[in-house]
């Protein structure tokens, strides 16, 4: 039995934070069902199509799950969704614009009265509780958006620009910190039979990641410079190029890690107690020198002979891979990490979540626009002219 098999969650979710959230939880064996506009559904589906015609967005998100298509402003499948959550949800997570929920009934103060069991994960840019809401809390909140207001972009990038990190990182921090939280919710019920709300801010989540910077800069002091690859605090830490051209990406932390690459990777074991270098605070000061130092000692040698020597060393180092590396990465093959979920537009690969149990994760399929409806629909007790009659009404 999967952790999670017999809850459902229904969910009112787009693009990347609580979908990314739900996903957790469809991996441990919840229901998850997916609520869709009709006709044009999450709008990540429209990001791209990148993954044999599917949005890879979309793909990565949504496996698992169930697609229910109602136009929630219907009256019609607004008493659906009503049914789906009072006769059948143990969780509602819901990401629309704040306040959309609670105008639809779906807020956690008009469910927990008909249901107080039930468990309501509410995700937004900034916050959105009506008792605390702050000036931000109606500003529009994409990813590169709170990555700016988090001070993150502030310390990613270069001297010259600053820059965003590549994956979504605002959405994914909400989306763990959503699926965490319900996940503890949930044993809290298990002891007290009560549910709760649950209020995710993006904001927040990114602003606990950026806790570092933040302190590093405590009380007034400068922040981390920007730095590209390399450590804004630590050095030598980060990318340097090998004579043939590739680049290798290495970290020192200590003095010994210090003398034995001087010793092993330079072979200049004189560098190790060059007054310059005796210590981290020095070598980032004098970072610019000790760089050219390290560049011209690996313009004789390739990518290869630079890794062999590090290991040698017992140096920590990785190569720079391109995506097309990471698809045929060694370990993740060997670990057995690659499995396949079914789609729209047939098998796909897929990787599986992090972690490992007894009984594996639910692989299920990415689901087509409204491909369960019926299904659940007739699950709900709607016979098929009822259901047919919904549909006509452009409910469903």
């Amino acid at each position: 039995m999967q952790p999670l098999q017999g809850l459902t969650v229904v969910t009112l979710e787009h693009a990347i934070a609580a979908p990314f959230a739900t996903r957790q939880l469809a991996d441990l064996g919840a229901r998850v069902i997916k609520i869709e506009r009709p006709g044009s559904g999450d709008f990540a589906r429209g990001y791209d199509q990148r993954v044999r015609g599917l949005s890879s967005h979309f793909v990565w998100t949504n496996r698992s799950k169930e697609s229910l298509t109602l136009d929630v402003k219907h009256p019609e499948a607004a008493r659906v969704l009503e049914r789906l959550v009072t006769e059948k949800a143990d969780v509602v997570v819901q990401n629309l614009a704040p306040g959309a929920a609670a105008r639809l009934g779906l807020g956690y103060e008009q469910l927990s009265r008909r249901k107080p069991e039930l468990i309501v994960c509410d995700i937004s840019g900034y916050g959105d509780d009506p008792a605390s809401p702050g000036p931000y809390r109606d500003k529009k909140a994409y990813d590169l958006l709170i990555q700016s207001e988090a001070g993150f972009v502030s310390v990613t990038g270069t001297p010259e620009e600053p820059c965003k990190a590549g994956p979504s990182i605002a959405d994914i921090a909400a989306g763990m910190y959503a699926y965490t939280n319900i996940l503890a919710a949930l044993l809290q019920r298990g002891q007290t039979g009560k549910g709760q709300r649950i209020d995710i801010s993006m904001l927040e989540s990114l602003a606990e990641w950026t806790s570092y910077p933040l302190y590093y800069a405590f009380d007034g002091a400068e922040p981390p410079p920007r730095t590209g690859a390399s450590h804004a605090t630590i050095y030598p830490y980060g990318p340097f190029p090998a004579g043939d051209g590739g680049t290798v990406m290495l970290g020192l932390q200590n003095e010994r890690e210090w003398a034995a690459f001087c010793e092993k990777v330079l072979r200049q074991p004189a560098i190790a107690t060059d007054p310059r270098f005796t210590a981290n605070y020095k070598r980032v000061a004098e970072r610019e020198a000790l760089r050219g130092i390290i560049v011209e000692a690996f313009a004789s040698l390739t990518v290869a002979q630079v890794l062999e020597r590090l290991e040698a060393a017992q140096i920590a180092n990785a190569q720079v891979n391109t995506m097309r590396d990471v698809w045929a990465h060694p370990q993740l093959k060997a670990r057995g990490r690659w499995s396949e979920v079914g789609s729209p537009q047939g098998s796909l690969p897929a990787l599986l979540p992090p972690g490992s149990w007894d009984v594996g994760p639910r692989m299920g399929p990415v689901p087509a626009l409204g491909e369960h409806t019926d299904a659940i629909l007739a699950e709900l007790g709607y016979s098929a002219t009822a259901i047919e009659t919904l549909r006509s009404a452009a409910a469903i």
